[in-house]
């Protein structure tokens, strides 16, 4: 917790695989070869062990040394081990053929061995969890982003330590106590931590509009995304017959939440979405124009779309808490995994980037900004003229001074606000900006605005930005310029 550099640790740049468990971190050969687990001879892993021996300490899966019942260590590698000083040579084939049930053997660690996982600084007792180890190529360690939430990790350089427990005792006890699957919630406020995030819900709001609709073979295809050929899957009947038999998005979900009947999981829920707006004439919520309540019975998804207010980490209502609730963290845990499967290779085949065309203001847009930015210029310099006049009158608690810059800052704030709304009414559907704004999984509708229409004021402790340099704000404005007061426009 505090730093210490300990034996049996391992520390690399990390990277997200969205194809691993969430419970599962993929640690690389290099690092698999050095880190070791002392494991007891016994009477069902001897011949695996033997192998190990005979593969060495260089190939994985090896083994470095192996201690006998009397005490004493032989190694099976030819190099000298930090951990002794004296370091006996061995013959592989011997050590392996008097390898006996009692013995010791130093192994590599393996696939689904329990280790412990870190990033510093370590602020929460959800900082440190323990995950199952798949040894993988390359030079990083790689994990589901569902879990990036708990470490507060990103994968912009980010580094992370990884322990391996040394006992039985410590694995059988960080595999109860800190498995990822069994820290779905935080320990604070008991509201999930692990949940879907960005390009996973960016997709399944995508995919659940009601504008999808997919033949046979496509649906077939996309369920196959979220398994890895393990599952028995049984497919749900069409939603349309003729003139040919289609299924919708939203039934993808249905398969995702229950693949097949032997499956126990139905999720009842009921819950707003981010884009819900309460219909008009006392209608049902469920009649929301931008279908966005979200409605799911005995696991069937009747109405809504999935965004970040339903599978996201937003409170106790969301799709994953119910599963955890009436299910259990392991059902929980195989449907963040179906879902991050899905989103990845759905997204990669259906394509979402985000291009200079995506921020473009349209004429409209453009037109109605500047009429915007005129209005606005015309009542900042009337309050100034009533200024000087000493005309303004003040607010309570506040001098003329201090009146006029509020008053100029909700001018300002008003313009960024009605452009906003206007980006909101032009740009289409399609926008890659909008959507992900709409669904939730990053921005929001003042970044869209901000960079299609204006930046916007930017207000300092409630005030406009001050002189900081010669009769000016900013070195690119013009010195004593009459206009400083200005909202910063597309540069």
């Amino acid at each position: 917790m505090s730093g210490k550099r300990v034996d049996f640790s391992g520390r690399t740049v990390i990277s997200p695989d969205p194809n691993l468990k969430i419970d599962e971190v993929a640690v690389p050969e290099k690092i698999a070869i050095v880190m070791t687990f002392p494991e007891r001879v016994n009477a069902h892993n001897i011949s695996i062990l033997r192998d190990a021996i005979l593969r060495g300490h260089d190939k994985h899966p090896g083994a470095i040394a192996v201690t006998f019942q009397n005490g004493s260590k032989k190694y099976s590698s030819t190099v000298a081990c930090s951990y002794s000083r004296s370091v006996k040579y061995a013959d592989r084939q011997q050590l392996a053929k008097d390898l006996k049930i009692g013995d010791i053997v130093d192994r590599h660690i393996v696939d689904g061995d329990i280790v412990l996982f870190n990033r510093q600084p370590s602020l929460h007792r959800l900082s440190i969890l323990s995950h199952r180890v798949k040894v993988r190529p390359y030079r990083t360690f790689r994990l589901n982003e569902c879990v990036c939430e708990p470490y507060n990790a990103d994968f912009d350089g980010d580094e992370m330590n990884l322990h391996v427990p040394q006992t039985e005792e410590a694995r059988i006890e960080a595999g109860y106590l800190m498995a990822v699957q069994n820290n779905l919630v935080s320990p604070r406020s008991g509201n999930p931590i692990i949940a879907a995030i960005q390009d996973f819900i960016t997709a399944s709001f995508l995919l659940s509009r009601k504008d999808r609709f997919y033949d046979r073979d496509e649906f077939a295809q996309i369920c196959c995304h979220m398994v890895d050929a393990n599952t028995h899957i049984d497919l749900p009947p069409p939603v349309i017959l003729k003139p040919r038999r289609l299924w919708t998005g939203k039934q993808v979900f249905n398969v995702l939440m229950r693949p097949n009947k032997n499956s126990p999981v139905k999720v009842n829920l009921e819950c707003r979405t981010k884009s819900f707006i309460k219909p008009k004439g006392g209608l049902a919520p469920d009649m929301c124009e931008q279908d966005g309540y979200m409605v799911i019975r005995n696991s069937e998804v009747m109405c809504g779309v999935f965004d970040s207010q339903t599978i996201g980490a937003k409170g106790k209502r969301t799709l994953f808490y119910v599963i955890l609730r009436d299910y259990g963290a392991p059902e929980a845990a195989d449907a963040m995994c179906r879902l991050s499967k899905l989103s990845a290779r759905w997204l990669s085949n259906y394509g979402f980037s985000v291009g200079i065309d995506d921020v473009q203001p349209g004429g409209i847009l453009r037109q109605r900004k500047e009429q915007l930015i005129d209005e606005a210029y015309h009542q900042v310099e009337d309050m100034i003229f009533q200024r000087k006049k000493g005309n303004l009158q003040t607010q309570a608690g506040c001098n003329e001074d201090e009146t006029l810059e509020i008053k100029i800052c909700g001018v300002l704030n008003k313009v960024r606000e009605e452009a906003g709304q206007i980006c909101r009414d032009e740009l289409p559907w399609s926008n890659a900006p909008l959507i992900m704004a709409t669904a939730g999984s990053k921005g929001s509708f003042i970044n869209v605005s901000q960079m299609v229409a204006c930046v916007g004021q930017q207000i300092i402790m409630s005030k406009r930005i001050p002189d900081g340099f010669q009769d000016r704000s900013l070195p690119h404005f013009e010195k004593r310029c009459s206009s400083l007061f200005l909202i910063s426009t597309n540069l």
